[in-house]
C-alpha cells in the first residue's frame, strides 16, 4: 500500500506530465483560458488516464511483452508482440476518449461546446499516450500500481491546467507588456510553475 501511495504522489508532483515532461502542452495552452473549461478537460483527462493505463497494463502483461502469451500455450512462449504497443495503446485511448465525449455531450452540452475540438483531441494528447508508455517502461509490478500511476498522472495534469487557468483569469487585470500578452506571458508563467514543482524533487517518499 505504501508503494502505491508513493507512486500516486510522485506522479502528481515530481513526475508531473506538464512540468516535468512537457506532455499535453497543446491542450494545456489552448483550453486554459477559463477555470470551468479547464476543470472539465482536466477531469476528462483523469478519467481517460485512470482507465487506459490499467487496461494497457493488462494488455502489455498478457499480450504484448515477450512471453506474455505463454498462458495460452507453451507454443506461444517465444512470441513478442511489443512492436504493436503504439497501435494498440492508441486504439484503447481512442475508445475511452469516444466514451468520454459521448458522456459529456449527453450530460453537459455547455462544457462540450466550450471544449470544442480539444475534447476529441484528447485521443492524440501526448500526455495520455505518455502515461501508457511510461507505465510500460517502468515495469510496474501490479495492476494497482499501474492504476495509481494513471490516476496520479491525471491529477497532476488537472492541477497544472486549472492552476494556469486561474492565473490567466487574474492576469487579465494586470498591466502585462503588449508584446507578452497571451501565450507569451503564459509560457513564462508555465516555466515558473515548472521551477516551483521542481522543489518537490527534494522530497523523500
Amino acid at each position: 500500500m505504501q508503494e502505491i501511495f508513493n507512486i500516486f504522489i510522485r506522479s502528481i508532483f515530481i513526475d508531473n506530465m506538464v512540468f516535468a515532461y512537457f506532455l499535453g502542452m497543446c491542450s494545456y495552452l489552448a483550453v486554459s483560458k477559463t477555470v470551468p473549461t479547464s476543470v472539465g478537460l482536466g477531469l476528462a483527462v483523469i478519467f481517460v488516464l485512470g482507465i487506459t493505463v490499467p487496461v494497457d497494463y493488462l494488455l502489455n502483461e498478457f499480450v504484448l511483452k515477450p512471453g506474455a502469451m505463454a498462458w495460452l500455450s507453451s507454443d506461444f512462449a517465444d512470441v513478442d508482440l511489443s512492436f504493436l504497443s503504439f497501435v494498440l495503446f492508441i486504439a484503447i485511448i481512442a475508445s475511452m476518449v469516444q466514451l468520454v465525449e459521448m458522456i459529456i455531450e449527453k450530460f453537459s452540452p455547455s462544457l462540450y461546446a466550450s471544449l470544442g475540438i480539444f475534447l476529441p483531441l484528447i485521443a492524440v494528447n501526448c500526455a495520455i499516450l505518455g502515461g501508457s508508455l511510461f507505465m510500460q517502461q517502468r515495469e510496474y509490478q501490479s495492476l494497482a500500481q499501474a492504476t495509481s500511476f494513471g490516476l496520479g498522472s491525471g491529477v497532476g495534469w488537472f492541477l497544472a491546467i486549472v492552476g494556469i487557468a486561474a492565473i490567466r483569469e487574474k492576469i487579465r487585470y494586470s498591466n502585462v507588456p503588449p508584446a507578452l500578452r497571451g501565450l507569451g506571458i503564459t509560457f513564462i508563467i508555465t516555466g515558473l510553475m515548472g521551477i516551483a514543482f521542481m522543489s518537490f524533487l527534494g522530497i523523500t517518499i
